[in-house]
């Protein structure tokens, strides 16, 4: 059995929103790559929001229903980003 601490917390959730955990010695296994590629997908996309949400917080028309849109958006990406970071151990848990 693995550890807890080898186990890789992956980029999406199970049923009823629990964490899902990945335990292989197999780094370049099917399931580590797609983790892998939907982290990228995660970080670039946060990566986009994090340099558009200016535009939109300062301008001073913006409607209130797009900047609650960007705030859910930023709140998404954040929570992808913090379980990047998990994942990594670049921060603990």
């Amino acid at each position: 059995m693995t550890a807890p601490s080898e186990l890789r917390l992956l980029p999406w959730v199970g049923p009823e929103g629990k964490p899902c955990y990945l335990s292989t010695d197999d780094r370049g296994g099917y399931l580590s790559r797609l983790a892998d590629n939907i982290e990228a997908v995660q970080l670039g996309f946060a990566a986009e929001l994090l340099e558009q949400a200016p535009q939109t917080l300062d301008d001073a028309d913006a409607e209130p229903d797009e900047i609650h849109s960007l705030a859910r958006e930023l709140t998404g990406a954040l929570r992808d980003v913090l379980r990047v970071a998990i994942s990594r151990s670049y921060f603990p848990t």
